[in-house]
């Protein structure tokens, strides 16, 4: 999940492998069996607060603790859950209770070998008040307990019954850790993860420089349909952070580094047309890039108003000059590649100037000001962007533009981090970005539960459009205690029908993983959240 002014905020859900793609710039290496050896290295955009996936729920920590931690489960296309450190599961008739069946001769990176007592000492940290956790407790809301049965069994059981439940134990945000690293001081975990995956880190996360990681000789337990079913092909990784778009590209065009992460548009229409270069792509499912109007208070908090200002853009106009082509357009409040996405409302997502006039001069605000602003009792209509990443200035600036057309005013309010958290918990603006990508449609309850919205009791949620829509809330419990998953695709459509109808999201676009490479990286596949699947990557030599 790569997000934007909200990067320190919100998380990306989950992980399957997908090929690389991208239309004309479709990955192809050379011919020929995998070679084992090299090392890749790596420039990214984005630093985590913390690299324990447990505590942050940043798309970076993410990025960068996959290669260290696996998973009980593993979600691919379609939602299937597969085994993955769980070898089977039963699930009771009740569905309160998941009983788990662990591989046998799994170790961590510190030698620990990992056992149902492990898997209970994550899920009890990450419930824990004290880890401060801010995307991993509320992914298993319902956890109640684990109780080691024997060894190589652990149940779970649950409060009530979630659906979403074994979508959640396949996210990094809950992989697996050594339980000596567990205890102690959380903060104290934010540099160094130690998991069983295929790779390891001695020294971890450094802020400013980056991460290496070394190849996991004993790496056997890959998740089930895996390309790769032994230790990964690199002997090493060597990540390094690189903020700026244009450095990123220019390492990797002068050699400087194998691989970048993060391309932007223009350098993704160049690099995928350069001898020597593949650009690397996939579409995310989950949320688009959207906009949040603040639902519960301010000009957005009339449902007219909103919509008028859905209709009233011309959005795909919009993607189409900021990113060349690159993004698609948005046509709903999920993404196409989701599953239980409903095609059928695109419609409502159109282009529509004069239904927007309508619904501002029935929301009161019929008369224009000298400048051309609408106003409402003397009083312009005024709405405040709040923003805290420069990568966002061309997209504002025509979305901003685009507002002044129908008369609503667009104050752009780029802050810093620590002002944005402050106004973000006290619901002190009108508009907000991200996008969030997810393996199904239950990301929205992730972004839109009225349980997720930030406060400065609750800390930093995700619901930044402080919706609480109880017709919606309904639909997302229905959701969770759905039976099948036929059941729970009907709750969420419904759920969607109703967002669209209340505007409580403008969809901008549909967002993508970028992966610039030079020709010796093959291999290239992605996890769900975007993360290249580095277990995979091998280098001609």
């Amino acid at each position: 999940m790569r997000s934007r002014s909200t990067k320190a905020i919100v998380g990306t859900l989950l992980l399957g492998t997908v090929a690389s793609c991208g239309g004309t710039t479709e990955a192809a290496g050379p011919s020929g069996a995998p070679v084992r050896g090299g090392t890749l290295r790596v420039a990214v955009a984005d630093e985590p607060e913390c690299l324990d996936p447990q505590q942050s729920p940043t798309a970076a920590s993410r990025f960068l603790a996959r290669p260290l931690v696996d998973s009980l489960v593993n979600q691919g296309g379609g939602g299937r859950i597969a085994p993955w450190l769980a070898t089977e599961w039963r699930v009771s008739t009740d569905r309160l209770a998941y009983t788990f069946t662990l591989r046998k001769n799994v170790k961590f990176a510190d030698g620990a070998v990992f056992d149902a007592a492990a898997v209970k000492a994550n899920l009890d940290r990450v419930v824990n008040p004290a880890t401060k956790s801010l995307l991993a407790a509320s992914l298993i809301s319902a956890y109640d307990k684990s109780t080691v049965v024997d060894e190589h069994t652990v149940e779970i059981r649950l409060k009530h019954p979630d659906s979403t439940f074994l979508s959640a134990l396949a996210t990094p945000n809950l992989g697996i850790q050594s339980p000596a690293t567990l205890t102690g001081d959380p903060a104290a975990r934010c540099a160094t993860v130690i998991g069983t995956g295929p790779f390891r880190s001695a020294e971890g996360f450094a802020s400013q420089k980056g991460i290496s990681y070394t190849r996991n000789p004993d790496y056997a337990w890959p998740p089930e349909g895996a390309e790769n079913d032994g230790a990964a092909w690199l002997d090493a990784i060597e990540i390094q952070i690189a903020p700026d778009a244009g450095a990123r590209y220019g390492a990797l065009t002068s050699g400087q580094v194998d691989a970048i992460a993060n391309v932007s548009p223009t350098n993704a229409r160049e690099l995928g047309s350069t001898n020597g270069f593949v650009l690397h792509s996939t579409p995310y499912p989950g949320i688009p890039f959207s906009y949040w109007p603040n639902t519960a208070s301010g000009p957005f908090a009339d449902r007219k108003v909103r919509t008028a200002f859905r209709l009233g853009i011309d959005w795909p106009r919009i993607t189409e000059n900021v990113y060349f082509g690159v993004y698609g357009p948005a046509k709903g409040v999920l993404t196409p590649t989701t599953p239980g996405y409903d095609a059928s409302l695109e419609s409502q997502y159109r282009f529509d100037v004069a239904e927007a006039n309508r619904l501002l001069d029935g929301a009161g605000y019929a008369t224009k000001d000298s400048q051309g602003y609408r106003t409402k009792d003397g009083k312009r209509l005024t709405v405040r962007h709040m923003w805290s990443d420069a990568g966002v200035t061309d997209l504002a600036t025509q979305v901003q533009a685009g507002a002044k057309e129908i008369g609503i005013e667009t104050v752009e309010e780029n802050l810093d981090g620590g002002t944005f958290v402050d106004r973000l918990l006290k619901g002190d603006y009108d508009l907000i970005d991200t996008n969030f990508a997810a393996p199904g449609p239950q990301v929205l309850q992730v972004l839109l539960g009225a349980e997720n919205i930030p406060t400065p009791e609750r800390g930093i949620a995700n619901n930044m459009a402080r919706y609480t829509a109880p017709a919606v809330q309904a639909d997302f419990a229905r959701a969770l205690e759905a039976a099948d998953q036929e059941s729970q695709f009907k709750a969420y459509a419904d759920a969607q029908r109703k967002i669209t109808d209340d505007a409580a999201v403008f969809p901008i676009y549909d967002d993508r993983t970028t992966f610039g490479a030079t020709s010796r990286v093959n291999s290239v596949a992605f996890l769900a959240d975007g993360a290249p699947d580095f277990h995979q990557i091998w280098l001609s030599q």
